[in-house]
């Protein structure tokens, strides 16, 4: 019988994993973290996807609060910045561009049109481009399909896992201020029995979640559970972070800005603007990254820069005897999508769906790990693709990633869209079709042919239908408040 869970680190994913774990097994289990104010946490992943409000809405959270006490913003996309050639510039949104059929989807009739000579972008069909580049938001949530604007969230991390905090301590869990000096295993099972803190005290469990980030205390300092390495694929390996001044106008997108050998984020928050530099450390120093770095800030710089080294890859297994790694401990993989946050709700959300109510079998925990696989080598194949996808000229890094061979599942992927625009969905794939086609799309990989349903309108019917859809995307701009407005009026009414 499992009656207590221990959480061995603070930051987003020791206090999401005990906020969650306390609102929905409370009852059933006693929770308590242990963490240490001495020990920082990375704190750079400001950046979300639309799952982030299943979180919140789960533990009860009022997203006005939420953004008032995480200094939080809006986001609608992201803008990729020089990534398929220096120069160009694409979305990935949140959002669907123009309406589906029962049969093929949209992008399958824009296609069309495109080789007839019509149709504009694709993303002209998109709401939540038209906002973005508008600098527009309001919530759309239960108007016409057609007008549904999904949004994620900008926000402070390290705010957030202060709020977390707070609601989880209201909510019963225990924290204990400590830092790890051994662990007591079973002579038995070989499972963790405790962790012996410096000052001698022992903190008992029956299931341990490792949140200790990078150092996995846990799951690879005690369980030497492995690790596999993804950096052939994926050679970025260091990252820099510095704050700087917030605009005057606050758009509601990420922009990811490719470079020589690398790419350069920056995440507009309330109170400042968040930014940082991935870089392969094998073709720029640490100095040559911060040169770059804040040679090409859009507002002056809060801090000096600070260094992250990390390793591309996961660990072999994501839950070892009785710890289940979760965040940083379970591994990484570079936040061109914001997916880090994203990955600890969903590890502890597998978690508590696999929750081992009677005690842990072995078919329970090959289940868990089988699926964490899987969601994290399909992640880390859209990553790849933004790289592989290129036709840079300007460095060696992007011609070694143009020419490297991808995984195997991607390459099928590629092939297929590019042959005929067809996108199968992966069980596990968090991103779906709409965001695959827009990466694939601005990347450069355009299909050569279409569904034969797109050739059902003839070329007049098809250009007045795409002008209609158009137009009809288009309506709500007009009515829609700018970001900075929809903010203020939201903060200011949860006060």
């Amino acid at each position: 019988m499992i009656g207590k869970v221990v959480v061995l680190g603070g930051g987003t994913a020791g206090w999401m994993t005990a906020a969650l774990l306390s609102k929905v097994l409370g009852a059933q289990v006693a929770i308590e973290l242990v963490e240490s104010d001495d020990i920082g946490i990375i704190g750079v992943g400001e950046a979300t996807i639309p799952p982030i409000q299943v979180v919140n809405s789960v533990l009860g959270i009022d997203e006005a609060e939420f953004l008032r006490e995480t200094k939080a913003t809006i986001k609608l996309a992201i803008r990729f910045e020089n990534w398929g050639d220096v120069g160009q510039s694409y979305y990935h949104t949140f959002g669907t561009a123009g309406r589906n059929t029962a049969f093929a989807s949209f992008h399958h009739f824009w296609n069309r049109a495109r080789k007839l000579g019509f149709g504009g972008s694709y993303w002209d069909y998109d709401l939540n481009f038209l906002s973005a580049e508008a600098g527009k938001f309001a919530s759309t949530r239960g108007n016409d399909p057609v007008w549904d604007m999904p949004y994620a969230y900008h926000f402070d991390s390290a705010l957030y896992g202060q709020f977390l905090r707070r609601h989880s301590e209201a909510r019963g869990v225990v924290r204990t201020e400590g830092k790890v000096a051994d662990v007591v295993r079973s002579g038995e099972t070989g499972d963790v029995a405790a962790l012996v803190l410096t000052d001698g005290r022992q903190v008992s469990g029956d299931l341990f979640v490792d949140c200790s980030g990078s150092r996995g205390v846990l799951i690879q300092q005690h369980l030497a559970t492995g690790f596999e390495d993804w950096g052939h694929w994926l050679p970025c390996d260091r990252a820099m972070a510095v704050p700087s001044e917030r605009f005057e106008h606050t758009l509601p997108f990420t922009r990811a800005i490719a470079h020589g050998a690398g790419w350069q984020w920056r995440i507009p928050l309330q109170h400042r603007n968040g930014n940082g530099l991935v870089y392969a450390s094998r073709h720029y120093s640490d100095d040559e990254a911060a040169a770059i770095l804040l040679g090409n800030l859009d507002s002056p710089a809060l801090a000096d820069p600070r260094i992250i080294a990390f390793r591309t890859g996961c660990a072999r297994r994501q839950w070892n005897h009785n710890v289940v790694a979760v965040g940083l401990s379970s591994g990484f993989l570079e936040p061109l999508e914001s997916t880090s946050i994203y990955l600890i709700q969903s590890a502890i959300t597998r978690l508590i769906h696999l929750f081992p109510h009677a005690g842990i079998t072995p078919d329970l925990v090959d289940e868990y790990n089988r699926q964490s696989r899987i969601e994290m080598e399909l992640i880390r194949d859209f990553i790849i693709l933004h790289y592989h996808a290129n036709a840079r000229t300007d460095s060696a890094f992007w011609a070694e990633l143009r020419t490297m061979a991808v995984p195997e599942r991607l390459a099928r992927k590629i092939a297929l869209f590019r042959a005929n625009g067809t996108l199968v969905q992966d069980q596990y794939d968090i991103f779906m079709e709409p965001s695959w086609v827009q990466v694939l799309m601005g990347q450069g990989i355009v299909p050569e042919d279409h569904h034969p349903l797109a050739d059902g309108p003839s070329e007049a019917e098809l250009a007045a239908q795409l002008a209609q859809l158009a137009q009809l995307k288009a309506r709500p701009l007009d009515q829609l408040p700018s970001h900075d407005a929809y903010l203020q009026r939201l903060v200011a009414g949860a006060r």
